[in-house]
């Protein structure tokens, strides 16, 4: 065996050891900081075998009729984050209402990348797709309506929902995976602080300081900043604009798409094309956009911020159990 094939080896073990022992750190950091909550009917249920992050916990309601689920998809930009980061106040409420619940993970985009998925961010939404066609597939076991199901999130737990919501049914009927043939459409999404577009030509143009999304689409790489991705995305923009097209949900807008609800908590002053935001990776910019193409298409579509309060609904939680419970 020659020098440079030792080198090469060498380098490989390095790099596969750092991010096994970057993984374990941030999973032990999740479990310190993870909420109390309710135990899950099942806990770790895998929905895959790509990765040991798709699996997710399920909460059955009590009910002898079918419930609904409410499915949480946490954020942390699609690099960070833990289905056990939601706890008691998230889950009882639903359960309460006769609602289950089931909270997910996904692989990340760091995960992505090495298993050289193209672009990244396609493992993290299709996982998801693919956890709900799994709990589809356990409708009648574990006493789930399959008819009524909506989804929640963060950040980029919430650009994932509404990912879900508003992209076509990848149910693939004539698989031979049955729950590849389950389908993927929701009921309704309800999100906080949800990123409705990935194009960053889109997004300087609503938000001059804009720096996030690069990553979705490869261009995160070692000592780069969000800023560095983000300016790749956009010099790269023509290249990636079919995965833009694919992978943002405002370009995912049909008539025939679920309510939609989007809650964003920190916008100051109010939204508008052109200007300089605190936060602009969660401004509701993001959120006042969506619902205008929404609306336009004859869809409902709300945005609250805290100078613009829904009176309809008042919160994310309130919009999921009327839209899925019908009260």
């Amino acid at each position: 065996m020659n020098r440079r094939l030792l080198l090469t080896l060498a380098v490989v073990l390095v790099v596969v050891t750092s991010v096994a022992l970057a993984q374990d750190k941030a999973k032990a950091k999740a479990r310190r900081e993870a909420p109390d909550r309710p135990e899950p009917t099942v806990a770790d249920f895998a929905y895959g075998t790509d990765s040991e992050r798709q699996k997710f916990d399920f909460w059955k309601a009590e009910s002898k009729e079918p419930t609904p689920l409410v499915l949480l998809i946490h954020g942390g930009g699609w690099k960070g984050g833990d289905k056990t980061g939601y706890g008691t106040s998230a889950i009882k409420p639903y359960l309460d209402a006769g609602i289950s619940v089931a909270s997910i993970n996904y692989r990340f985009i760091d995960q992505a990348m090495q298993q050289k998925v193209e672009p990244p961010v396609k493992a993290c939404l299709h996982d998801a797709a693919r956890a709900l066609q799994t709990l589809r597939s356990k409708a009648q076991e574990w006493n789930i309506d399959p008819q009524r199901v909506g989804a929640t999130g963060g950040s980029a737990g919430a650009a994932t929902s509404l990912w879900l919501a508003l992209h076509d049914d990848l149910a693939d009927p004539n698989s031979q995976d049955p729950i590849a043939r389950e389908s993927t459409r929701l009921t309704c999404a309800a999100v906080v602080g949800a990123q409705t577009s990935l194009d960053p030509k889109q997004l300087r143009e609503w938000i001059p300081n804009s720096i996030y999304g690069g990553h979705a689409f490869g261009f995160a790489g070692p000592g780069r900043s969000r800023e560095d991705e983000f300016e790749l995305a956009l010099a790269n923009r023509e290249k990636i604009l079919p995965w833009i097209k694919e992978y943002s949900p405002i370009e995912l807008v049909t008539s025939d798409d679920p309510p939609v609800y989007l809650e964003y908590s920190r916008q100051s002053p109010p939204p508008k094309i052109g200007q300089v935001e605190k936060d602009p990776t969660h401004s509701a910019m993001y959120g006042v956009q969506l619902v205008e193409v929404m609306n336009k298409a004859g869809l409902e579509a709300i945005v609250s911020y805290p100078t613009h309060d829904d009176d309809a609904y008042g919160s994310v939680e309130k919009f999921l159990i009327e839209k899925l419970k019908g009260k």
